[in-house]
């Protein structure tokens, strides 16, 4: 994952200095201090990482965003030497002395908590200036000198009130982790299709022959469709409290319902398009949705067709294919087709990129003599040589 996204570093990531890894599920921090040394800037944010670490051979780091996890505690950032700015928005982070910890990082100058549980406190705000006197920034408004004097002023007292907050949020968070405990037990215990557990007080013996032809009528009449649907909703629509165990039950659940619709479009394969029909007609076909222009140059007798694929685009991502009747180019497994307006000689044409523009120019050959109007029929396809604009200056 790291190697593809150092494609602006050549994918070289021992000398990589940012690197975006937002948005790609991961759920703990790991061998990035090991791989990447040089590192500068780090994106994290919106992820399911609980825990700040292995982070802390960094010591070029200046940028670190962890914003949308479910972090509780600020730690294991004392070896960022160069840390400049902290990201922790939208997270869980309660317990609010953890940001003593970053008191040695001496070139801190911003951080933000908004939407962490620690910003309810009361005094939340002239705990974290007096705590950091390094801060310009908290939650993105500047402190002032005379707003980190009344900081310090009566911190003794502010301390007291933010550890008996931070006490009172431990224990509710003790209590919301042992829910979730008791709920994922609830869960896994294999309840009815409905997810319900029913006994019937008429017949408890679950091995008789009434009891088996009740099921057997029950499930008869249970819609699979309808059921899934009344699950879907209740799951949506209950209360819960957010906390790092709801977040991550909700992505657990929305990666299930993806994996189950990725099965079902596997089981119904895609109907290849159409390229030449049976009675041998060409289709003109632009599955890349590129711009283009087809040209007819009269003087030097050629048929000219330039088509604007991405500048930055590597040709090996390109395939070429010219036949008599028509041309057709694969760019990144997408097929562009055009029937050309004459009969043309694959042999003799040339396709390459534009230093400039980055465009894939096919010049082809009028066929001499008579053009004859034939069907076309499929064939082998035949490769025409794609050079790239540094084959160009070679």
């Amino acid at each position: 994952m790291v190697r593809r996204r150092a494609e602006h570093n050549e994918c070289q990531i021992s000398t990589l200095e940012e690197v975006s890894l937002h948005q790609q599920d991961i759920e703990k921090i790991e061998h990035i201090d090991k791989w990447c040394r040089d590192l500068r800037i780090l994106y994290l944010q919106n992820n399911l990482i609980p825990k700040i670490e292995n982070v802390g051979r960094l010591k070029k780091l200046q940028y670190l965003n962890l914003a949308l996890n479910n972090i509780e505690v600020i730690e294991n950032l004392e070896g960022c030497e160069s840390l400049q700015k902290l990201d922790l928005t939208v997270n869980f982070v309660g317990r609010l002395s953890s940001v003593e910890s970053l008191q040695s990082n001496i070139h801190l100058t911003e951080l933000f908590l908004v939407g962490n549980p620690c910003t309810e406190f009361e005094g939340y705000r002239q705990y974290v200036v007096a705590s950091l006197p390094q801060l310009k920034f908290l939650d993105g408004t500047e402190i002032s000198r005379s707003e980190r004097i009344r900081a310090a002023q009566g911190l003794k007292e502010v301390k007291r009130n933010v550890r008996e907050q931070e006490r009172e949020y431990l224990k509710r968070r003790a209590r919301e982790k042992e829910e979730a405990r008791d709920e994922k037990g609830n869960k896994e215990r294999k309840p009815g299709s409905d997810g319900r557990w029913y006994t019937d007080i008429n017949n408890t013996d679950p091995g008789s022959e009434e009891n088996k032809e009740n099921q057997e009528r029950k499930e008869g009449t249970e819609n699979p469709e309808l059921d899934e649907e009344q699950q879907e909703s209740e799951f949506w629509h209950t209360p819960c409290s957010f906390t790092p165990e709801s977040r991550l039950e909700a992505h657990r659940h929305l990666e299930e319902k993806r994996k189950a619709k990725e099965k079902v479009n596997e089981k119904k394969p895609k109907t290849p398009r159409t390229l030449i029909t049976a009675d041998g007609r060409v289709m003109n076909v632009n599955e890349p949705k590129l711009d283009f222009s087809l040209t007819e140059d009269e003087e030097n007798n050629t048929v000219v067709l330039d088509l604007a694929v991405y500048r930055h685009m590597d040709t090996s991502l390109m395939d070429v294919d010219v036949q008599p009747s028509y041309a057709r180019v694969t760019v990144k497994g997408k097929i562009f087709q055009i029937v050309l307006p004459a009969e043309v000689r694959p042999d003799s044409s040339t396709a390459q990129r534009s230093q400039t523009t980055g465009h894939l120019v096919l010049t082809m050959p009028r066929a001499e003599g008579e053009i004859k109007v034939t069907k076309a029929v499929p064939r082998p396809p035949r490769k025409t040589q794609t050079s790239s604009p540094e084959d160009e200056k070679r």
